[in-house]
């Protein structure tokens, strides 16, 4: 007897059917995982822009080290208290510096406190830091600054010889930025009552340029610039303070950025905004100016300029080094146009060694700032939570 094979439908099968099925239902599970991913960030998403939008309340009963890190809890801390308490159309506008119409004359405004430890570092001390910090602010919004006051609070026993040292860093300092120091205010507080020396410092300059330089000015395309390596001056503060047992040969990056910003904008018209990079580090910057101008920035963590040793450093102590403060370091955001000329400035004279595009603004996910990662993936780079890095400035 012959056994009948069934051939019914064998023409129509391939000889790789097999493999087609593998294919086809990874397709499919492919598909599914996507459309999950998406929900999921949509959702992610949708709550960051329900707390980023929804009304600053301060959470905590005391002040915490944090309110003074640059971080969420500062941000907070502001916007609850001191933006409600005072607000005014020219304080709504939330930049480094306050711009202000005294007739014909613009002129930018700022204030700074000062209460780093410790009091001398590798490459700076309390009293150059000041000044620079000061300058720093009216010199990004555009302006030439002109003027300073500094106020001393000093704790009694404050050795006077280390005060002359502090003075004399800040004559120095005036003299690099080419302003003067021209009103100010001494008090002491008994021993125990205060931590040596703390310095208050204002600034004005005065604005020549028909620029009008804002964090709510940037648009998609613009290129983020960094002037050079971050990251020097939080970690050299770290170190200083003998609490770790690391040792890295890395100075403070403290520097007057008034002429940076003059080389930058005479050769580069589509200057949006600049910021230099302090407390919370450029990541704080970014989203400061992705919340202001309702953009997404996508930085390209491979892109960001980092010296060894700050990175080493970072990593032991478990710090992202784009929330370490800077205080040498400006961020601009630069028309698309305009990026190439303006790094070529950056890179041309002082302070500008290193300096790199970094980054790119984008339409969506607007007020958010994403990093793509070494890695080949892409996280989320918030706002400085804590304050891992006290007192660095």
């Amino acid at each position: 007897m012959m056994h009948k094979v069934n051939t019914i439908g064998a023409n129509s099968l391939s000889a790789d059917w097999a493999e087609d099925a593998i294919r086809e239902n990874s397709a499919n599970h492919n598909h599914a995982a996507k459309d999950l991913r998406s929900i999921t960030e949509r959702d992610v998403l949708a709550r960051l822009e329900g707390a980023r939008t929804r009304k600053a309340r301060i959470r905590e009963d005391r002040i915490t080290l944090a309110h003074g890190a640059g971080g969420k809890a500062t941000h907070s801390l502001i916007e609850a208290m001191f933006l409600e308490g005072f607000r005014n159309p020219i304080l709504e506008a939330m930049e480094d510096q306050a711009v202000l119409q005294v007739g014909d004359a613009r002129l930018a405004f700022t204030t700074d406190s000062f209460v780093v430890s410790p009091l001398f570092f590798p490459g700076g001390n309390i009293g150059d830091l000041a000044v620079n910090g000061t300058v720093n602010d009216p010199a990004v919004s555009g302006a030439r600054p002109l003027y300073l006051s500094a106020g001393f609070i000093l704790e009694e026993g404050f050795p006077i010889g280390d005060l002359s040292r502090i003075v004399t860093s800040m004559k120095s300092a005036a003299q690099a930025a080419g302003i003067q120091i021209v009103t100010g205010d001494t008090k002491v507080v008994q021993k125990g009552k205060g931590d040596g020396c703390f310095i208050n410092t204002s600034g004005i300059g005065v604005i020549d340029r028909p620029v009008n330089l804002s964090a709510a000015s940037c648009r998609p395309g613009d290129a983020v610039i960094v002037s050079g390596p971050i990251g020097e001056h939080g970690i050299t503060i770290m170190l200083a303070r003998g609490e770790l047992e690391i040792e890295a040969d890395i100075g403070s990056d403290t520097a007057p950025l008034a002429a940076l910003v003059e080389r930058i904008l005479d050769a580069a018209p589509q200057v949006r905004c600049m910021r230099d990079a302090t407390r919370g580090g450029v990541a704080t910057v970014l989203n400061e100016i992705a919340a202001a101008s309702g953009v997404a920035i996508i930085v390209d963590e491979s892109a960001v300029p980092i010296r060894q040793e700050v990175a080493g450093a970072c990593e032991l102590l478990g710090i992202d080094p784009l929330h370490v403060a800077c205080e040498g370091r400006l961020v601009a955001l630069v028309g698309d146009e305009s990026a190439q000329a303006a790094l070529t400035a950056i890179r041309s004279g002082p302070y500008g060694d290193g300096a790199s595009i970094i980054g790119r603004v984008k339409a969506d996910p607007a007020g958010i700032v994403l990093l793509k990662t070494c890695f080949g993936g892409t996280r989320i780079l918030d706002l400085l939570i804590g304050d891992p890095l006290p007192r660095i400035c």
